[in-house]
């Protein structure tokens, strides 16, 4: 098998062809544990910034808004676009077992590996995403944080090993980006977009829970066939990731039938479940359209159906 043939890419920037991959995972091997530092100053911040904002007029940053989820939107749109050719590729060329187990797309693709350290070492900005949250006084939800701090720990984490079943989890998650900030974008911007496209985009999210548990099962049944040697993840990554998308699945799951599917949401009431200690979404909060928004990260998607509830409006 031949696994230097890569994808043939229109373009290739000088910057992605200058890329170095093992020089990025040595440095990732020495610093990725400093993630759990990172993420416990984002708690302190975060609930913190909770707590100094609480008997405070509330920030508009309409404007940092906007700009700040447009960049988000061309970052994961060029994300997207560098991305899936390799995984497409790889999939008509050598099937589910390569694009599971062998890890091309780092080691023998500087196209798709410089996007794949920068999608890595993204997770650690959009931390910022709560910063409008709290700022704004918008409802901070724990599905929003959780979802950060895990998705930041896990990627940091994987890349150490090179897992190569995350080409498919960088993928789809640079693919819903681009429509989710895109979507904030125009809201920001005060377009209104239809509601269907809000809900299209928690369906997405939904999709990528269940395509991420499946990509997990495979790689199990995979490395139990094939062995270590021959499928490139661990048994300790795969729990750690099917624990992960499952319980975003749940999540997901549970606010997508409270918004779209209860008796309360076809009669076009929000579910009541926002109180003043957890306000703060992933991404992320309840909105309707004529809320103020917040553009934030994956959970947003899952929260763009949502309608705010009269407390919210009044802020």
């Amino acid at each position: 098998m031949n696994v230097e043939i890569t994808p043939n890419y229109s373009y290739i920037f000088d910057f992605e062809n200058e890329f170095i991959h093992q020089d990025t995972r040595v440095w990732m091997v020495k610093n990725w544990t400093y993630v759990f530092y990172y993420c416990g100053i984002y708690m302190a911040v975060i609930f913190g910034g909770q707590y100094y904002m609480q008997n405070r007029p509330r920030f508009e940053l309409r404007g940092l808004l906007a700009i700040w989820n447009t960049l988000l939107a061309m970052f994961s749109i060029m994300g997207a676009c560098r991305t899936a050719p390799e995984l497409v590729h790889v999939l008509r060329h050598y099937g589910l077992f390569h694009s599971v187990c062998v890890p091309s797309f780092i080691e023998h693709d500087r196209v798709s590996g410089f996007w794949t350290w920068l999608f890595v070492l993204s997770k650690l900005p959009e931390l910022g995403d709560t910063v409008f949250i709290v700022l704004r006084k918008q409802p901070l939800i724990f599905l929003h944080w959780y979802h950060h701090i895990t998705v930041l720990m896990y990627s940091w984490f994987s890349y150490t090993e090179y897992t190569a079943s995350a080409r498919w989890f960088i993928v789809m998650n640079y693919c819903v980006h681009s429509v989710m900030y895109s979507y904030y974008a125009l809201r920001a911007l005060n377009f209104k977009p239809p509601r269907s496209i809000a809900m299209l985009i928690t369906t997405l999210q939904l999709t990528q829970m269940v395509v991420g548990c499946a990509i997990n099962i495979w790689a199990h049944g995979f490395l139990q066939t094939a062995g270590k040697n021959s499928c490139n993840i661990s048994e300790m990554n795969i729990k750690l990731s099917i624990a992960m998308y499952f319980s975003y699945f749940v999540l997901f799951a549970r606010f997508f039938y409270k918004t779209y599917l209860s008796t309360n949401a076809r009669k076009g009431k929000r579910p009541i479940q926002v109180t003043a200690s957890s306000t703060a979404t992933s991404g992320h909060q309840y909105i309707d359209s004529g809320s103020s928004l917040t553009g934030k990260s994956d959970v947003q998607s899952l929260l763009a159906g949502g309608q705010a509830n009269s407390k919210i409006k009044a802020q």
